[in-house]
């Protein structure tokens, strides 16, 4: 416990890579992009924003991720009320396509195409999962405080074989923990694991401020954001890279983040 505690700690700190930022609009794709300076052979992640959020409210998650050696990806696509589940599960997949087709980091950067991972919050945690079970290239998803899809993330759960990870917030009113992850987690193909942030609201991932905010309880969330930026880098740089060097992390409970045990999940990632 205290060595998962320590980990927790560490990987909440930023890395050791230097972040480039780019535009995924010079290839075609509105979104952003962040990068380590160089690195071959490197995995790579598509964000998914959530519902009514510019990508950019996850600019923190997303660098961290860059310093620890991680390429980034999110679209800034379906950022409107309406936007569409299955179509934004097809811009997850471009960008991913985009990390490994295209020089990145002005030519110092290349992505492998076995390392590919999707993540997203909330309607971009649904749309993640839809773009896993289309894609046989990714190899982990991560998803926070997930919502239901159309057509349903549950549904295509069933066809996820890969490592999941899905953190819920015990304040969410838009999300509730005890539904749509859960329900995700038990249709889950693969080896699933869901923890519960005890006191994160909705937008507890978020940084900054945004007009969303009249429409949706809560705000960011410093803590929040700490546990969720360490928890996906253990989990992104295990399955997709092979470290064991979080295991203890991934396997246990720490403050603010404790595994939820229920018969019908497969065991912890």
């Amino acid at each position: 416990m205290a060595r998962a505690k320590q980990l927790a700690h560490d990987l909440a700190l930023p890395g050791p890579h230097s972040v480039l930022r780019g535009d995924l609009g010079l290839v075609g794709q509105p979104g952003v992009l962040f990068t380590p300076t160089s690195g071959r052979d490197l995995p790579a992640v598509a964000f998914g924003h959530g519902w009514l959020q510019p990508p950019l409210r996850y600019r923190g998650l997303m660098r961290h991720l860059a310093t620890h050696g991680i390429v980034v990806a999110a679209p800034s696509t379906h950022v409107g009320p309406l936007g569409s589940h299955r179509l934004f599960a097809a811009d997850l997949r471009t960008a991913l396509q985009t990390c490994v087709s295209v020089q990145l980091g002005e030519g110092q950067v290349r992505v492998s195409p076995d390392r590919l991972g999707i993540a997203g919050h909330c309607f971009g945690g649904g749309s993640a999962v839809l773009a896993a079970a289309e894609d046989p290239r990714v190899r982990a998803v991560a998803t926070l405080a997930a919502a239901e899809a159309r057509p349903s993330a549950v549904e295509a759960a069933r066809h996820c074989r890969m490592p999941g990870l899905h953190l819920t917030a015990g304040l969410d009113l838009v999300a509730p923990p005890v539904g749509n992850a859960e329900l995700i987690a038990r249709a889950w193909a693969g080896p699933v694991q869901v923890r519960e942030l005890p006191k994160a609201g909705h937008l507890g991932f978020t940084e900054g401020r945004h007009w969303s905010q009249l429409l949706l309880a809560g705000k960011g969330q410093r803590k929040t954001q700490r546990i969720s930026r360490a928890l996906l880098t253990a989990f992104f740089l295990k399955h997709l890279t092979g470290t064991s060097a979080y295991d203890e992390l991934l396997e246990h409970d720490v403050r603010g983040a404790k595994i939820q045990e229920s018969p019908v999940l497969h065991p912890g990632v």
